[in-house]
Parts: structure tokens; C-alpha cells; sequence
């Protein structure tokens, strides 16, 4: 969990001047959370490249399936957070957005190899 828990109360992590609280962040789990989650998308990319090469998925149709496998991706992180993304990541932007292009350059490298191999004419 990426927001450290204080025996403190909310009244006494207050400052002076009545401004609000602010969550507290666990640098350490907060990067650990963020490693898992560019770990899960890296993963995620080269499985739906690879399944897009092997399916024959090209052009347009190539883009729209990365695309859903990414909101699909995005959505079961979320699920897998019980949806309050502010426990474990000091934004939902994280889970939404980070690493959407990197997986795609992956994706595409991916599924380059996998069309190389399977449509590829032995000589």
C-alpha cells in the first residue's frame, strides 16, 4: 500500500493554518507499485502483439485491439484495487495513461515477429 498509515489523527497532522490533509506517500511501495504496473502493461503488450500477429490484425484493427487490450489492462488493475486508486498510487493517471506508448512500440515489435514467423515464405 502505497499511503503510510499514522497512529496519529487527523487532527493532529493538521497544520496551523486549517488547510486540508494531505495523504501521507510510502516513497518505497509507491515505486513498487508503479514497477508492477509497467511490468503488467510490458506483459500485457507483448501477448496482445503477438496474438495480433498471429490473428493477422493489421492497420486500423491493429490499433483499436491494442487499445481495448490496454482499457482492458487498465480496468482489471483497477479491479485488482478494489477501484481506489488513492491507496496506491498518487494518481488515477497511472493506472489510465502510464505506459500506453511504450506498450505500444512493444506491441508493434511483437507483432512484427510474430507475422516474420508465421507468414514468412521458407526458401
Amino acid at each position: 500500500m502505497a499511503v503510510q498509515d499514522d497512529a496519529k489523527s487527523s487532527s493532529e497532522r493538521k497544520s496551523g493554518d486549517g488547510n486540508e490533509d494531505l495523504p501521507i506517500f510510502n516513497a518505497e511501495n509507491l515505486q513498487i507499485n508503479v514497477k508492477s504496473l509497467y511490468y503488467s502493461r510490458t506483459f500485457l503488450s507483448i501477448v496482445g502483439g503477438v496474438v495480433a500477429g498471429i490473428w493477422g490484425f493489421t492497420g486500423l484493427t491493429g490499433f483499436v485491439f491494442y487499445f481495448l487490450v490496454m482499457a482492458l489492462t487498465s480496468l482489471g488493475l483497477l479491479a485488482k484495487a478494489n477501484f481506489s486508486t488513492g491507496n496506491y498510487f498518487d494518481s488515477w493517471n497511472r493506472i489510465a495513461l502510464d505506459g500506453f506508448f511504450g506498450g505500444l512500440m512493444v506491441c508493434f515489435l511483437e507483432y512484427l515477429v510474430a507475422c516474420s514467423r508465421l507468414y514468412s515464405v521458407p526458401s
